[in-house]
């Protein structure tokens, strides 16, 4: 098994990719391929005494695509950046999977033109774990701002195989984001969808869920547009890192309380650690025909190696597979009832 890690791309490159990477090649036995500068590489494994493993290979690439960069750069002006390469040599067959931490736009952009989506898949979507009572996976999480009814019903599909791939979990819920639970509720798109996806015997729908009940374990997978999904996960982090914040001022104002923290000192870490995605990696990009994990923009060397992680147990449960196979059945059946 071959791991491309694209090491020049996100907020903490290039050392806590490369960190991450070596981690990843030592816990997993897995071959790992950084993509990126050799000569950056080389001084930032010498400037902090890095020894590369047997099982790291380095393949250079000249550019990098910046958060600024427009999207369909990574296929153009910079399709020698460490993301465009790294992207070429996946679509190639020259590894099985893929991780980057870079522009979110551009890896969407460059896994759809370059490495190329599921046939009968309409959209590619960002599929994010959001860590609530239990695993619920938000999709699409921020890679098209408009999407139709039957793209949502893919959406739920392919969240749903892989809920139950990953997480054991026999007949996922399906919910659908909206302002309120009633069938009528929200834009007239969304009660369109609503309808429609009540009629699907794709997916174990169970109507529209509200922000306020997603953390309470209410569905396994919700599905909304990449606006939608993206400005919830965005507020589900903000408050996350702001009730840390709060907890913190409250065990730190005074000897007593700071005794106390002290004696609670493991289920603070544990409940800090409850909070955070990247416990489970990236946000897998469903849909396209081999694995491509994107990262937090801030990842450190820990996200990139559980990143990594989720790209072996991607690989390893034949989920690409089960989605083609899941798309191919619905559009048969809906041909021949089409004919009849």
């Amino acid at each position: 098994m071959r791991i491309i890690v694209d090491v020049m791309s996100g907020d903490n490159a290039p050392l806590e990719p490369i960190k991450g990477a070596v981690t990843a090649a030592a816990a997993y036995k897995v071959e790992i391929i950084m993509v990126g500068d050799e000569k950056v590489i080389a001084e930032v494994c010498a400037d902090n005494e890095i020894k590369l493993p047997q099982n790291v290979e380095i393949v250079n690439s000249d550019s990098v695509i910046t958060m600024e960069d427009h999207a369909l750069s990574v296929v153009r002006e910079k399709a020698d950046s460490s993301m465009g390469v790294s992207l070429r040599m996946l679509a190639d067959g020259k590894a099985d999977a893929m991780v980057s931490a870079g522009n979110t736009g551009a890896l969407h952009a460059g896994s759809t033109l370059v490495v190329r989506r599921i046939k009968g898949i309409k959209r590619s979507a960002i599929s994010t774990i959001l860590p609530f009572e239990n695993p619920t996976m938000l999709i699409d999480s921020g890679a098209n701002t408009e999407v139709t009814k039957d793209q949502l019903e893919q959406f739920g599909m392919m969240g749903s195989i892989y809920m139950k791939k990953l997480f054991n979990i026999n007949d996922p819920r399906v919910g659908l984001a909206n302002i309120g639970t009633e069938p009528t509720k929200g834009t007239k798109a969304l009660v369109e969808a609503y309808e429609y996806l009540s009629r699907s015997e794709m997916i174990n729908f169970i109507g529209n869920v509200e922000g306020k009940q997603l953390p309470f374990g209410v569905c396994d997978v919700i599905v909304c547009d990449g606006f939608t999904g993206n400005t919830i996960l965005k507020v589900t982090e903000g408050i996350a890192m702001y009730v840390m914040k709060q907890i913190k001022g409250v065990m730190t104002a005074n000897p007593l309380t700071k005794l106390s923290a002290l004696t609670m000192k493991h289920q603070l870490l544990a409940l800090k650690a409850s909070f955070s995605a990247s416990e489970y990696g990236g946000a897998p990009m469903l849909g396209i025909s081999k694995p491509v994990i994107k990262a937090h923009g801030s990842s450190d060397a820990e996200e990139i190696k559980n990143s990594v992680r989720q790209a072996i147990a991607f690989l390893s449960t034949g989920l690409i597979f089960d989605i083609s196979e899941a798309v191919a059945k619905q559009t048969s059946e809906r041909a021949e009832a089409g004919n009849e």
